[in-house]
């Protein structure tokens, strides 16, 4: 992401004094949960957590923005945890080491590329979520399940 945004500026970022004010300032003002997610949790009855690319300062900022912090508890796992981050399976199956699951009985809900792609490498079935970061045409790796509404995953979960 560094590298990229550096591109588009044309220019280096000191990432803690420019970049982090603006980010956390602009999540402060417009962030809110995916349309359909609580409903979604709320049916889930089995037991979920975070597996992110991001730290833990930065899951509890955002969940805690969403009023989703409370849902998960201390089932935040970070790729910071990990030896190697997303496309690399390493947080997924950490996670499922944590909450003591085989990661072939593990679902996964995944909004990007590298995440869909950690899901399956991980011997996971992924949901590849297509209504918000990446279209259905970047998530669509084969074994995914493609989908663009946050009330299908249940629905999935138990038609699988």
């Amino acid at each position: 992401m560094h590298r990229e945004i550096e591109r588009e500026f044309g220019r280096p970022v000191d990432w803690d004094a420019e970049f982090e004010p603006r980010y956390r300032g602009a999540f402060e003002r417009e962030l809110v949960p995916v349309d359909g997610v609580v409903a979604a949790l709320d049916r889930i009855t089995v037991p979920t957590c975070v597996a992110s690319s991001g730290g833990h300062d930065k899951m509890r900022f955002t969940l805690g923005l969403t009023g989703l912090l409370d849902r998960f508890g201390d089932r935040l796992f970070s790729a910071d945890e990990v030896e190697h981050g997303k496309p690399a399976p390493d947080v997924f199956l950490y996670a499922a080491e944590r909450m003591s699951v085989e990661p072939g009985r593990c679902a996964i809900v995944e909004d990007s590329v590298s995440g869909v792609s950690a899901g399956l490498a991980a011997g996971m079935r992924v949901f590849a979520f297509a209504g918000g970061v990446c279209d259905a045409a970047s998530v669509a790796l084969e074994g995914a399940v493609v989908f663009d509404g946050m009330l299908t995953p249940p629905d999935l979960l138990l038609a699988g």
